[in-house]
């Protein structure tokens, strides 16, 4: 009791800021805003969360990489399946690629050498004809009648001649007696002469007009192929007209020009003193498809210095009618042939920080990283000039997953190529680790 008395006097005695009251002069102490707690609580949550995942994504990236870079590092880790094939000793031909004009072998724009009338034409148009065929006839009457005239004014000459002459022989008698003088005869001879050039030039006026008449009729000067017809018939045509009737492209055989570099005209050159005919290989615009084979025909005589070309035509038979004037063709011409040269399928080579490469067999199996150098390329083969030898065996499809060292087992290419084409019946759709090419290299771990 005394106890409690005493601890009051206490508490009286002391300031009343001890005693819990705020003294109004002093700044209040503020409490935290519970709101701001609660964003520092789910600031703290999200940090957490997002290291959580950040390592789990890190360590267990590491681990993957490491495995896949233990699985690469050993050759022996993994055998993979590959289609191989052997370096073979062939023959490869040197092409020259360039794009050509296919042009006729010859071109005529037939006209008319006389003026007149066009009774007919007898050709169709795009009609394939040959030399000497009927292809218009011009109205011939006027140049009949000339004829007419010219034949009648010649038999008019002619039996003057003839009187003259028997008169000259007369006189030349007479001569002979005295009889007459030498000046009668003289101008007797003359007479004959005149008339005999009389005769001579009635025998040109028919010449002239039988031509005339063979000229009505427009026949074909080359074989070929006609065009469209410039005019119709019942219309005045002239031989002035330059754009005549018809033209006739003679398109068996058929030319093609096109050009070449000038460092290959040596070549060229030396292909053809020879002897041996330089194949060229006519194909359509994307190269793919063969219209034609023909042979070189000639070299122009200059470079192009614009370009650094010359131009060169080769000549095609034809026959089949694939080539037409003026279209644009893939011209692929021969200029040397490589006899037992080292040839590999194209597929096998690679390229990459050795170079040109290739992947070698070995006989343990495992394969090492070969370069190589290429020669002439020529579709599907490549002309290997050193690193291999005829017989080596090189892997021609699966060595995108291949390094030096690596282990390989060798497949029938049918087989893979079967199995590309099949399409992935187990796992779900677009899962192309399944099937193809991923599921063969899942199955050769």
């Amino acid at each position: 009791m005394n106890d409690k008395t005493h601890e009051s006097e206490k508490l009286r005695e002391q300031p009343a800021t001890e005693a819990g009251v705020i003294d109004s002069e002093q700044p209040a102490l503020t409490r935290p805003d519970p709101r701001v707690r609660l964003w520092k609580w789910i600031a703290l949550v999200v940090v957490v969360i997002a290291a959580a995942v950040a390592g789990w994504f890190w360590f267990g990236h590491s681990s993957e990489e490491q495995a896949k870079a233990k699985g690469k590092g050993d050759p022996n880790a993994r055998t993979m399946p590959v289609v191989a094939a052997p370096a073979r000793k062939g023959t490869i031909e040197v092409r020259i690629d360039a794009l050509g004009t296919v042009t006729p072998r010859n071109m005529v724009v037939v006209g008319t050498r006389v003026d007149g009338q066009l009774l007919s034409v007898a050709f169709r148009e795009g009609q394939e004809v040959k030399a000497g065929d009927l292809l218009a006839q011009i109205d011939p009457r006027p140049f009949e009648v000339l004829l007419t005239q010219a034949n009648g004014q010649m038999a008019r000459d002619q039996a003057l001649l003839k009187n003259a002459q028997l008169d000259l022989e007369r006189y030349k008698t007479l001569l002979a007696q005295d009889s007459v003088s030498k000046q009668q005869v003289d101008t007797q001879e003359s007479l004959v002469r005149q008339y005999q050039g009389a005769v001579q030039s009635d025998q040109g006026a028919i010449d002239n007009a039988r031509l005339q008449i063979t000229y009505s009729r427009i026949i074909a000067p080359i074989p070929g192929r006609v065009g469209l017809r410039q005019v119709d018939p019942g219309n005045m045509v002239h031989a002035s007209d330059s754009n005549g009737l018809v033209t006739i492209t003679q398109v068996k055989p058929v030319t093609v020009i096109y050009p070449v570099p000038e460092d290959n005209v040596p070549r060229i050159f030396a292909r053809m003193q020879s002897g041996q005919d330089v194949t060229v290989d006519a194909y359509d615009r994307s190269g793919n498809n063969k219209l034609a084979t023909g042979r070189l025909l000639t070299v122009d005589n200059q470079i192009d210095t614009s370009t650094g070309t010359v131009k060169v035509k080769a000549e095609f038979p034809n026959q089949d009618g694939a080539l037409f004037p003026n279209q644009f063709v893939n011209v692929r011409m021969a200029v040397e042939t490589h006899q037992d040269a080292t040839l590999v399928p194209i597929a096998a080579i690679q390229r990459g920080a050795p170079g040109t490469f290739v992947f070698l067999v070995k006989e343990d199996k495992s394969v090492a990283v070969t370069p190589v150098k290429l020669g002439t390329v020529e579709a599907e083969t490549a002309e290997v000039q050193s690193g291999l030898q005829p017989g080596n065996l090189v892997v021609v499809d699966g060595a995108d997953k291949l390094r030096d060292g690596s282990r390989v087992e060798l497949i029938d290419p049918n087989a893979r190529a079967t199995e590309q084409a099949a399409p992935a019946k187990k796992g779900p759709p677009g899962d192309e680790s399944q099937g193809g090419q991923g599921r063969r290299y899942k199955g050769g771990g």
